[in-house]
């Protein structure tokens, strides 16, 4: 009897380099915080009736956007935000669960920065918003101008893989110079877009 008695195969694996990678960064009840996000991860795939899309899924709308003028529209609109056919591919062939896994942690993520400005450096609910969306891509429906607007705004999810190694890049190459990058943008998906068009990302 084990922890992944109720998971398949690839949840099982997901939930290891979870409990890994937050263990790795030094969190306490590593292992439980990745359960915790799994089992919401799977309940919301569930829930929006997505969890049994084939795994090729990518591969299936780039082929039938050829004749789905609908299909065609959406990923048009998507690349015209800097998203590559291979990006398409790569988000839409991955396991339903593995997608909602990775904007769970995201979403885990912003709200720890959010709780440590409320609450250790005492800001505003508005300003500690603001400092989440410095720091943090923000991904989403780009048409989505709720909160933000122009290159503040949202950023299709099908750029993640791009951005992750461009993140990781920069932090690597010169800290310094990304970190002057990230505090004279007004938001990080506005460096984030400036980047796209420059040809960096």
């Amino acid at each position: 009897m084990g922890l992944f008695n109720n998971y398949n195969k690839i949840e099982q694996k997901l939930l290891e380099i979870y409990s890994q990678m937050f263990s790795a960064m030094g969190m306490p009840n590593a292992q439980q915080t990745a359960k915790d996000l799994l089992n919401q991860a799977i309940e919301e795939s569930k829930k929006i009736g997505t969890y049994n899309l084939s795994p090729n899924t990518g591969d299936l709308l780039l082929e039938k956007e050829k004749t789905d003028e609908k299909i065609h529209l959406t990923l048009e609109k998507k690349r015209k935000e800097g998203v590559k056919d291979g990006d398409i591919r790569w988000w839409w062939n991955l396991n339903d669960v593995e997608r909602m896994m990775m904007l769970k942690v995201d979403e885990f993520h912003r709200l720890a920065l959010h709780i440590k400005c409320r609450e250790e450096d005492g800001l505003s609910i508005e300003k500690a918003a603001e400092q989440v969306r410095k720091f943090h891509p923000i991904y989403g429906n780009p048409e989505d101008i709720t909160h933000t607007k122009g290159d503040d705004r949202p950023l299709p999810e099908e750029l993640k893989d791009r951005i992750n190694i461009y993140i990781e890049k920069k932090a690597k190459s010169d800290p310094e110079k990304y970190k002057r990058d990230i505090e004279s943008s007004s938001t990080f998906n506005a460096l984030v877009r400036k980047e796209i068009r420059a040809g960096n990302i």
